[in-house]
């Protein structure tokens, strides 16, 4: 547990016994009904704890006595600690959440979230590869020595990053007619590789899932041997909210894809692997922090600049975006609930384009 989570944790604990049942009651409807992640969970009730304990110290003892003048004060006194602008717009995001459920939940007379404005959060530029930087990413395991990686203790993959809850149950054994079931289920066998040189091969796996589809880490560590389509070269995600899409892929991702379940997987394979598609050193489903430790191991190993899983995820949209993609296809592919969100891509060539023309152009 971080510190913050302590932190969090004690001023729970030190709230009033009704408002401490606001807070789990709460919890409870954010991850129940409106099946949000266990890491969405968490950050909303670290907010409305932080929130509520401004409230008591200013002389709430009862939920009923929350108004908008002590919302108010909770996001000035976080804006006067140095809270970033964007973590004052998630704030005001979780205290208006909070304040609409206890409304109809009847735990507040009024909806007092509701006149709740917060500061429009400034949206940075993604920083993007360039094609070329990208497939010498992409292709450096083929090329590099393993960086050593470090995972955390088990290789599960942690639920508080994922949208959709993992059992890993056993393997069930191969229908002959799927060979993609058949990959999942073998043991090693005599075309399999030994565990050090199957490292290379997840890795490259990975690497062309992230860069190929663009889909989050936390959604290619939740990816079930189930969930590729070999025929259509599609793979069923779940992300955020649970949402379902299909996500098409290309030849190279094909091929890692029929390397590793062929030669790399089952050399890792273990009690705990499940149905996961990417296994960590373990056995077990990869780690989505230790994913993000091997894409920056191999962008610094082939000169690259600081690179993360969501960095490809940047440059995938963004080359989408220049090769010719529609914004609402790209949408789809990204899983944005909202095309603002998909937007910012097209601001990333716009700039591109700004730059070539300044570096080109005799007039510019």
């Amino acid at each position: 547990m971080s510190r913050a989570d302590r932190g969090t944790r004690a001023m729970h604990q030190a709230l009033p016994p009704a408002l401490r049942d606001a807070v789990d009651d709460f919890a409870e409807h954010l991850s129940r009904v409106c099946n949000r992640s266990a890491h969405t969970v968490r950050a909303y009730v670290t907010d409305l704890v932080s929130l509520l304990d401004h409230a008591v110290r200013m002389g709430c003892v009862d939920l009923a006595e929350l108004d908008l003048s002590v919302l108010r004060s909770w996001l000035a006194r976080q804006r006067t600690t140095g809270a970033a602008r964007t973590s004052l717009a998630r704030r005001a995001a979780s205290a208006r959440a909070f304040s609409a459920w206890a409304h109809r939940a009847g735990l507040l007379p009024a909806d007092v979230g509701a006149a709740l404005a917060s500061p429009r959060a400034h949206r940075e530029l993604p920083s993007v590869l360039r094609a070329d930087q990208a497939a010498a990413l992409v292709e450096a395991p083929s090329r590099q020595t393993p960086p050593i990686h470090h995972p955390p203790p088990g290789d599960q993959a942690n639920t508080a990053h994922t949208d959709r809850a993992r059992t890993d149950p056993e393997p069930s054994d191969p229908e002959p007619s799927d060979p993609a079931r058949t990959h999942a289920a073998a043991g090693p066998t005599s075309g399999a590789a030994h565990e050090a040189d199957a490292v290379p091969l997840r890795d490259r796996v990975l690497l062309e899932l992230l860069y190929a589809t663009g889909v989050r880490v936390s959604e290619a560590c939740g990816l079930d041997v189930g969930d590729v389509d070999h025929g259509r070269r599609v793979i069923r995600v779940f992300g955020k909210g649970g949402r379902e899409r299909s996500v098409p892929y290309g030849v190279p991702a094909q091929r890692a894809l029929d390397d590793w379940l062929r030669r790399g997987r089952p050399a890792m394979v273990g009690a705990r692997s499940g149905e996961a598609l990417l296994l960590g050193a373990r056995g077990g489903r990869l780690n989505p922090t230790t994913a993000r430790q091997i894409v920056g191991a191999y962008a610094e190993a082939v000169g690259l600049p600081r690179t993360s899983p969501h960095g490809l995820r940047h440059s995938a949209a963004t080359h989408l975006l220049e090769g010719g993609a529609d914004l609402r296809a790209v949408q789809e592919l990204l899983g944005h609930s909202s095309l603002a969100s998909t937007q910012i891509y097209t601001h990333v060539s716009v700039e591109r384009l700004r730059a070539a023309y300044r570096q080109a152009h005799p007039r510019a």
